[in-house]
């Protein structure tokens, strides 16, 4: 029996090699297209062992198919605050998700693309991230901490249009961009003073 140790450890390189896969793959996609996405690719690309790869893949088809699944997966907001705080550590998970997942880069190349494929890989990060954004902002909504009189399709779709921009310009600082980012958000949800009419949307 291995160690508590001994196990983050095997599950660390497992993580790092399975982002490694997934590097190699979304370069061929991007690169060459889909049919160019063989086993033996992958491997020459991510310096991985064709016996590895076939350890957690059948065949290119499964490869692709469970690489799809993975991408699909959101993350937790029930325990993030409708605050500043809150938005920004959001905007974090939303920001890391995409390049732990996909790639900031290839989210932006891939909504270019004419590719299906690409586009449907791209859809099961965003589709997710998206989802979670909504969920947070609808229950700050609830809570009266944030304004309902918002678009939230147009917001999230800003956030990534910023993100991309952000990195396609070179300004890599994560910190720097979650920060202005949250603030702009926070005060674009604000509630309207009891007092004062809310501007027409």
């Amino acid at each position: 029996m291995d160690s508590p140790v001994m196990a983050v450890r095997r599950e660390a390189r497992r993580e790092q090699t399975d982002r490694k896969i997934t590097a190699a793959v979304l370069d061929i996609l991007l690169e060459d297209g889909v049919s160019a996405v063989t086993i033996e690719e992958v491997s020459r690309r991510s310096g991985v062992a064709k016996t590895t790869i076939y350890r957690r893949y059948r065949n290119t088809e499964d490869l692709l198919h469970k690489l799809s699944l993975q991408m699909g997966e959101g993350y937790d907001v029930s325990d993030l605050a409708p605050n500043l705080v809150g938005i920004t550590t959001l905007l974090k998970r939303m920001l890391n998700g995409f390049d732990q997942q996909f790639g900031l880069r290839a989210v932006g190349l891939v909504l270019s693309s004419d590719n299906e494929v690409l586009k449907g890989l791209a859809r099961q990060v965003i589709e997710p991230a998206e989802q979670c954004f909504a969920s947070f902002i609808a229950r700050g909504q609830q809570m009266l901490a944030f304004t309902t009189r918002v678009n939230v399709q147009f917001l999230f779709q800003t956030i990534v249009g910023s993100m991309l921009a952000n990195r396609a310009i070179g300004k890599a600082n994560a910190n720097a961009w979650t920060k202005h980012m949250a603030s702009l958000l926070w005060l674009a949800l604000q509630p309207c003073p009891a007092l004062q009419p809310c501007p027409a949307q």
